[in-house]
């Protein structure tokens, strides 16, 4: 029986196994949209084009499953830009779907035309235009393959309104894409690893997001156990190994830990699993681990030597190098390294932040960790970027994997909100929390409209000091305190959550928290407007092209208590 290309499209995406996608319709897309109604996938409708990336993302985040977002021709598409980089930068499955004006239009600058192929050429592992209905199942086929197979990030498809309207025959079995020439071989180069792991004396495990995405948790945890090798976490490696673990030492980089990029600067191996080096993590690369020999471990190819020279490169997936490597390792006495390393924190190893002194202020570390003790940890939690994303990484302790979501490689600023419906939307069960900014909150603040419509029982706490915190940070340590755009005005955000029909709170004190958190938890959704210490700043910090030891250091006693 012969469908519409339109029909296609929908029949291909049950059989990709999809049952939600995230979109907004327009004239371009609208044979799609017409078609819809008659397949068994549920459709958000997001308040603009890029909440419907950011929640196709957050929900591939969360589920590991490749995430999918709707648009239509000229600006629709071109609003998915900044979400389509965001998925790029940190290896997130996603397929978008935009309308395209018919094949005839093209190149004449018709009413909302844009070549958004080639405006998303650098920021997508592949795009297609199709013109032709018997070309959107290949076209849909491949692009699922191409968005999880190897490195995972986002694929688009720009289909024409004539492909949507004409009809053919749907051969699913021939449209089915040649996955092995997706595939890279692996292949390794240089020292043997092996010689390098049993002849360390001061090794360190650098584990990154490509630990979870290779599905090597429990890899990676055994060969640590095995070696005696500390681990060091990157932003989007927490959660890939327990932070409850003795050998996980915490996050390293820009605002990692001290005792991290210490001991990271003083190890003679690193071996690099799933992460690629980047400057927040390294600091000054002349200067970076200079007494270390490196092993790099990497799904990705591309990423050996760019940025750091290594003495041993592997390509492939983390579980399947790992567990080849387990049978071969020793197991050493490594104790005067972790003793070193336990003596390298001190009393800071303990962040105990239920003993900082009661000065009458509220700040951002006190909301995390309560929430952390409140939710037991449990909780998924997705951030927006700046200090907050910084300080939940430091005082929220994620045990479980794919639970903390956040934009690491693109700094997306406006990401947690609609991420975090993604990611309800992809696992209902769970708690999930918004930890965002007030200046973040304010630029996808619109999506609560789509929260509210679709249900969806999500938490938020916008950390709000009236400023756009991170940068007010850099201007106060690098540029006088001259604060030039930083100072931010908002709504009455309880009145604002209220508003669109959402509970509602405020909190200034330490005292209000816990009872207002637990109260927020009882709700079917809740914003809690969280009026923080306006000039607080996030500790230790690397200052940009700096060597990792050289860290700036809080001046008072609130940062190396923090934390329990």
């Amino acid at each position: 029986m012969a469908l519409t290309g339109a029909q296609i499209l929908w029949e291909s995406l049950v059989r990709e196994g999809v049952n939600v996608v995230f979109g907004y319709p327009g004239g371009a897309i609208l044979p799609a949209y017409d078609a819809m109604l008659d397949y068994p996938i549920r459709h958000v409708l997001v308040r603009h084009e890029q909440g419907a990336t950011h929640m196709a993302d957050g929900y591939a985040r969360a589920t590991g499953k490749v995430g999918v977002a709707i648009a239509t021709s000229g600006p629709g598409a071109t609003n998915m830009v900044t979400g389509i980089a965001t998925a790029m930068m940190d290896s997130s499955p996603m397929v978008c779907i935009t309308g395209q004006v018919g094949s005839a239009l093209i190149g004449t600058d018709a009413f909302q035309e844009t070549d958004i192929t080639g405006i998303t050429l650098p920021i997508t592992k592949h795009n297609y235009l199709v013109t032709r209905a018997q070309d959107i199942a290949p076209a849909i086929r491949e692009a699922f393959a191409i968005a999880a197979n190897g490195r995972p990030g986002p694929v688009l498809v720009d289909i024409t309104k004539d492909a949507q309207l004409g009809t053919c025959e749907l051969d699913w079995e021939a449209a089915a894409p040649d996955v092995a020439q997706l595939e890279r071989p692996g292949h390794s180069s240089g020292v043997d690893p092996i010689a390098l792991i049993n002849a360390a004396q001061r090794p360190m495990i650098l584990a990154g997001r490509g630990v979870m995405l290779g599905n090597a948790e429990q890899e990676v945890l055994e060969f640590a156990v095995k070696a005696r090798i500390p681990i060091a976490m990157t932003l989007l490696g927490i959660g890939g190994v327990p932070a409850s673990h003795p050998l996980n030492l915490g996050m390293m980089g820009m605002h990692g830990e001290a005792w991290v990029n210490t001991a990271i600067q003083e190890s003679d191996l690193l071996i690099a699993l799933g992460m690629r080096f980047d400057d927040r993590v390294t600091g000054n690369l002349k200067t970076y681990a200079p007494h270390a020999r490196k092993i790099h471990v990497d799904i990705d190819p591309a990423e050996f030597n760019k940025n750091v020279k290594v003495d041993a490169a592997i390509s492939g997936n983390v579980r399947d190098i790992v567990g080849r490597w387990l049978p071969h390792i020793t197991e050493p006495n490594r104790e005067a390294w972790l003793d070193h390393i336990g003596e390298l924190k001190g009393d800071a190893a303990v962040r105990d932040i239920q003993n900082l002194p009661d000065d009458g202020h509220l700040y951002a570390a006190h909301v995390i960790n309560d929430i952390w003790h409140i939710t037991e940890g449990k909780a998924i939690v997705v951030t927006d970027v700046g200090q907050h994303q910084m300080w939940e990484a430091q005082y929220y302790r994620h045990d479980q994997p794919r639970t903390l979501i956040t934009s690491g490689g693109l700094g997306t600023m406006g990401f947690a909100l609609p991420a975090a419906i993604g990611a309800k939307m992809g696992r209902p069960d769970a708690e999930v929390w918004v930890v965002v900014g007030d200046g973040g909150f304010q630029m996808t603040l619109c999506e609560l409209a789509t929260m509210v419509q679709e249900d969806l029982d999500v938490k938020i706490a916008i950390i709000n000091n009236g400023y756009l915190g991170m940068v007010r940070q850099w201007q106060e340590f690098f540029y006088q305190r001259r604060y030039a755009a930083t100072p931010i005005s908002a709504p009455d955000f309880q009145k604002l959550g209220e508003a669109y029909g959402v509970w509602s709170a405020t909190v200034s004190t330490r005292a209000d928290l816990a009872g207002v958190v637990a109260t927020a938890r009882q709700q079917r959704g809740a914003l809690i407007d969280f009026r923080v210490e306006q000039e607080d700043s996030v500790y230790p910090m690397v200052p940009a092209g700096a060597d990792l030891h050289k860290m700036i250091r809080r001046p008072s006693p609130i940062a190396e208590t923090a934390a329990d």
